[in-house]
């Protein structure tokens, strides 16, 4: 009795760390490079405003780019507004300006540290003390690695002790996937109106965190406060309608 109940013990022990490590997956040599490499050329689609592919870095229909002042940007057509609106690509430098000058050098692109979770792999790039890093998450599609999100976590953030999980938090409370937030789009300079933000807006202040969301047909928007409490957890301080007429 006791070597059967072992020999069951010893199998369930084999199944549930088969059941874990398919959860968890793993990466070849070969998997690490591509995403290297998908790095490497969102700096290049970024860096020369190819706003299409650029687009096509990401996950069809869900893969999303977030920042503080751009929100949570999901969607091709909204990644390609994106990168149109990027202010190199609205204010490229005259012609008279670069006539003769050696090229401008690419944009540096930093390595990404990559590790595995239980939801699939996921990256760090640091851009440096004064500008902070990307956290990302990908995903294998029929096409290859694609980044499942991309967000940008500022030096200004960091100091502040955020993290990309606070900002995922804050977006959710504050009702980003609630679809009733409005893009915002600003005129330029010139007077053509380019893609500003997407859901919530955040911020730092002397309160917390706060957040700035446009609501869908109706003018007006949402003044929030955000902060954390003793459990870790995000709650609102504040949340207040601002009408249309007093924007």
């Amino acid at each position: 009795m006791r070597t059967r109940s072992a020999a069951l013990a010893s199998l369930l022990a084999v199944l549930v760390t088969g059941v874990s490590t398919g959860a968890q997956g793993s990466l070849s040599p070969q998997d690490r490079a591509e995403i290297q490499d998908l790095t490497a050329r969102y700096a290049r689609a970024l860096g020369s405003c190819a706003a299409e592919e650029y687009a096509d870095l990401f996950a069809p229909e869900t893969g999303y780019f977030a920042s503080n002042i751009r929100g949570e940007v999901v969607g091709r057509e909204r990644l390609m507004a994106l990168v149109r609106s990027e202010r190199h690509c609205t204010n490229p430098a005259p012609p008279s300006a670069t006539a003769g000058a050696a090229p401008a050098a690419p944009r540096p692109v930093p390595t990404v540290s990559i590790e595995i979770t239980s939801t699939g792999p996921i990256g760090r790039a640091d851009l440096g003390v004064k500008v902070g890093q990307y956290d990302d998450e990908y995903v294998k599609t029929a096409k290859g690695w694609r980044f499942k999100s991309r967000t940008v976590m500022t030096a200004q953030d960091l100091a502040a002790n955020l993290t990309v999980q606070d900002v995922k938090a804050i977006r959710r409370l504050a009702g980003t996937d609630l679809g009733q937030f409005e893009d915002v789009y600003v005129a330029g300079a010139d007077g053509v109106k380019r893609f500003r933000t997407s859901g919530v807006a955040l911020g730092l202040s002397t309160e917390g965190v706060t957040g700035r969301a446009f609501l869908k047909n109706n003018g007006g928007h949402y003044e929030d406060v955000y902060v954390k409490t003793p459990e870790g957890v995000w709650r609102f301080q504040s949340r207040a309608y601002v009408a249309a007429d007093v924007r």
